[in-house]
């Protein structure tokens, strides 16, 4: 092995005992101090389907829900505002501590549609975070004060969520969902069922 590669290799170790460690901090990192859990990665595709044949052959991941067509005005969605008609194709999975959601934009103004219209080969669109919906006005405060407005945001039997535009700090927007006590169970029906596929 030449010096040049030693050095990559010895780089390459030095990552991933940092990821080690950050797996290992796990258990401790599950809420932060605001009382947000992680719990979601989305992507935003072109081809819902495609996507989650990637992940069944490529990555692994078997246990995807049916996909399903969402209409955000069932669930009074916005969208920057005003009210959405939004409809997208969505299918997730629960896979390594968290929940992997795929959306297809199908028609109408969405922060799903503009990601797309922006990025045509699609990508992580964002990440979400999880509170008790006793906790979420709270949050949603939090934010405001930091400058961060709600630019999107539906109401779901099991959860109210809302997304901030945070691409500038961190490259995606991010969701929050208060979860209600029905959306409690829901999850835990969720992951236990994936879990079993």
């Amino acid at each position: 092995m030449n010096w040049q590669r030693a050095g990559k290799w010895k780089r390459f170790c030095a990552a991933h005992r940092v990821l080690g460690s950050f797996v290992a901090m796990d258990k401790t990192n599950k809420k932060d101090t605001s009382g947000l859990t992680p719990t979601q990665i989305a992507w935003v595709v072109k081809d819902v389907e495609k996507a989650k044949t990637f992940f069944q052959e490529m990555l692994g991941v078997k246990q995807f829900s049916p996909t399903i067509t969402t209409r955000l005005k069932e669930y009074d969605g916005t969208y920057y505002g005003k009210p959405s008609k939004a409809e997208n194709l969505v299918t997730m999975t629960y896979s390594g501590g968290t929940f992997i959601e795929l959306i297809q934009p199908i028609s109408g103004e969405s922060i799903f549609k503009d990601y797309i219209d922006n990025n045509p080969t699609g990508g992580i669109q964002h990440i979400a975070y999880s509170t008790p919906i006793t906790n979420l006005d709270e949050v949603i405060s939090e934010f405001e004060n930091k400058g961060f407005t709600v630019i999107s945001s539906f109401d779901t039997p099991i959860a109210k969520i809302v997304f901030f535009d945070t691409r500038k700090e961190i490259g995606v927007f991010t969701e929050i969902m208060g979860i209600t006590k029905e959306g409690e169970k829901a999850v835990q029906d969720m992951k236990i069922g994936m879990s079993q596929q």
